[in-house]
């Protein structure tokens, strides 16, 4: 599409506000298909009017799967779990339970440089801030929550005011620009990560179909789809939330974690012929 034809739909599209949500949607897809956009702007613009309707309780990591870190721990005993973990940032609890505040892991930086390491550290000393924030929060409150307190991680209570896990400004922004990988992220072509026990892997949605076939020894097949987080989602037929579950072919798949536009984590089990 020419320039003056992209500005001339452009302004088609201004001159004609778009009355509801669907109406908006359906005109950024028009878009799409005309040209004016590409789908990685198709997607930015998609994920940005969703976050609306997305709450924390939709993308928060949940209490089972957060390290913290307690009062209670050895210097040693904690320092070894933050090393093997490599998060930036770790919950702290107290000998109650409750949340008292957040460790930021270059604070240890000067206890780690002393030669003579101490057995015991007072983490309440170092501690920022816990902020709070409800299940029932949506996303784009959440953002500008992150921006205004300058926070990369708050503390997510369910409605008795319970703790029930972390929300990050990754977890957000990862709703409008998709996964963001960092250093520490498992790296793309390590698609099996383990194998919890016999005739049973955690795998990556991102393990193309053919990779997969020939690991397991399959012959799944279907010209729609590069890998095999692709081919699952369509056995279920809808985007599946954690703990769902879809067998095909002498096998079980389990979705492990899920944000509300992708699986990230499933566990393949090869059932008894």
């Amino acid at each position: 599409m020419t320039d003056d034809a992209s500005s001339s739909f452009i302004g088609r599209w201004f001159r004609v506000q778009p009355k509801t949500k669907t109406e908006m949607v359906q005109t950024i897809h028009d878009c799409y298909e005309r040209g004016v956009l590409d789908i990685e702007s198709l997607s930015v613009i998609e994920g940005t009017i969703n976050l609306a309707e997305l709450r924390v309780r939709d993308v928060m990591i949940p209490r089972s799967q957060v390290v913290c870190v307690s009062t209670e721990q050895r210097f040693d005993s904690f320092m070894a779990h933050i090393l093997e973990s490599a998060h930036s940032r770790f919950p702290v609890f107290d000998d109650s339970d409750e949340v008292i505040g957040i460790l930021i892991a270059k604070d240890l930086l000067r206890y780690i440089s002393e030669e003579n390491k101490p057995t015991s550290v007072d983490l309440r000393k170092i501690l920022r801030p816990a902020n709070i924030v409800p299940e029932s929060k949506t996303l784009d409150t959440m953002l500008q929550d992150f921006r205004a307190n300058r926070n990369h991680m708050m503390i997510v209570v369910d409605e008795y005011g319970e703790y029930s896990g972390i929300i990050t400004i990754e977890d957000v922004l990862e709703q409008i620009v998709g996964e963001i990988e960092d250093e520490h992220d498992i790296e793309e072509d390590d698609y099996v990560i383990s194998s919890t026990k016999a005739k049973e892997w955690i795998v990556k949605p991102s393990m193309p179909l053919e990779d997969f076939n020939d690991y397991f020894d399959t012959s799944f097949q279907d010209e729609r789809f590069d890998t095999i987080g692709g081919l699952v989602t369509h056995f279920f037929g809808h985007l599946p939330r954690p703990k769902e579950t879809v067998s095909a072919e002498g096998f079980r798949f389990t979705i492990m974690n899920a944000t509300s536009r992708r699986i990230r984590l499933m566990r393949v089990e090869k059932l008894a012929d």
